[in-house]
């Protein structure tokens, strides 16, 4: 009998290890996994931006989780649909999950500037992949940092080309009335009339605006060389469709980044051909081609337009600090990405104090030629 007695102790003794090595198996596992949150336009006119992004986000993930990073990295994908209200509720369910340790966010300037003042209040640290407003760096939140330039520095160079050339010395300016758009219609004039241009007209519409012709009308009055779009893709498309309409198809149409896309020659149609926009160049390197490789190598159904090496790259800085400072202190991740020099596919990636990409920028120039995006 106390030789059973004995056993069963010991038995009871085993399980009992057993089911506490599992238990601290299982919380040790559960440590391990930490989730990194993404926002972009994933519906609406804006998707192919944000389609792209998501992709170089998630490949970031899926190559860290490959190599041995020490925590099993989740992504947590929601959609702004290009909406402010939208994008602060996703980044409110964001902030709400205890396993998100940051997140990157944002192709649309109104959305970003809704909710970096969430992600803020939470310390969460978080890096813009697309919003190129100024006013979200000059606010200076040091939890938030951007690795595109912005439209000052895509704006600057552009006007000055379109100047330089020598054709067109005077342009009519349409936009949008969101921060973006009005941002580039006083960047892009600013720059253009300092390059020896002239403004001749400038007017502004709300997003959703889908009927532009008496604006149109009165920039035709003020016999323009060309037109400028401070706005995105759909607007642009309808604006360029109804200047064909209105007889001024021949007058070239620019544009930056926010009207480089797919999108814009489906909605245009034939009148596209001719556009112009100009949009950040980055310079060819080892790191950038593997990017690109991999890219190609998933087959994703999305094209990786202008946007999915900057999701990527700041979904790596994200990695790296996180990698080297812990999980415990957020105020710690955002110091030591303002205070990174991270050797990257964007090249040497650092930020200035407002935590604003030091990267200078040329812009390449593209032009819609026989229903393509082409390379001048």
């Amino acid at each position: 009998m106390q030789n059973r007695r004995s056993a069963l102790i010991r038995v009871s003794s085993i399980l009992a290890g057993s089911l506490f090595a599992i238990a601290l198996g299982a919380a040790q596992a559960q440590a391990d996994q930490i989730k990194l949150g993404f926002i972009g336009p994933l519906s609406g006119g804006n998707a192919q931006q944000g389609l792209g992004a998501r992709n170089g986000f998630l490949l970031a993930i899926e190559q860290a989780n490959a190599s041995g990073y020490p925590h099993q990295v989740e992504g947590v994908v929601l959609d702004d649909a290009s909406d402010p209200a939208v994008g602060v509720s996703a980044a409110q369910k964001l902030v709400n999950d205890p396993a998100v340790v940051a997140a990157t966010g944002h192709w649309n300037s109104s959305v970003a500037l809704a909710t970096i003042p969430v992600f803020n209040r939470s310390q969460m640290p978080f890096i813009v992949w697309g919003a190129v407003s100024p006013k979200i760096t000059e606010q200076n939140f040091p939890n938030v940092t951007r690795v595109t330039p912005t439209l000052v520095n895509e704006n600057k160079p552009l006007a000055e080309a379109i100047a330089k050339q020598g054709k067109i010395k005077k342009i009519a300016i349409i936009s949008d009335t969101t921060d973006y758009g009005a941002a580039n219609t006083k960047w892009f004039g600013d720059f253009f009339k300092a390059a020896g241009g002239e403004v001749v007209s400038s007017d502004a519409a709300a997003v959703g605006t889908t009927d532009f012709r008496a604006m149109l009308t009165t920039a035709k009055a003020a016999s323009p060389d060309a037109v400028y779009f401070g706005g995105v893709v759909t607007e642009a498309a309808l604006v360029r469709s109804q200047m064909a309409d209105l007889g001024m198809g021949n007058l070239p149409t620019y544009g930056i980044s926010g009207i480089y896309d797919p999108k814009f020659i489906e909605i245009a149609g034939a009148a596209a051909e001719g556009t112009i926009a100009g949009t950040p160049a980055v310079q060819s390197n080892p790191k950038l081609e593997e990017f690109n490789k991999a890219y190609e190598t998933k087959a994703y159904p999305d094209p990786a337009g202008s946007y999915a090496k900057y999701a990527y790259e700041a979904t790596q800085i994200l990695l790296q600090v996180i990698k080297e400072k812990g999980l415990d202190d957020k105020e710690a991740l955002s110091k030591a990405i303002r205070d990174i020099h991270h050797d990257g596919i964007l090249g040497d990636v650092s930020f200035d104090a407002n935590g604003q990409t030091n990267m200078a920028i040329d812009i390449d120039m593209f032009v819609v030629r026989s229903g393509e995006w082409e390379k001048m």
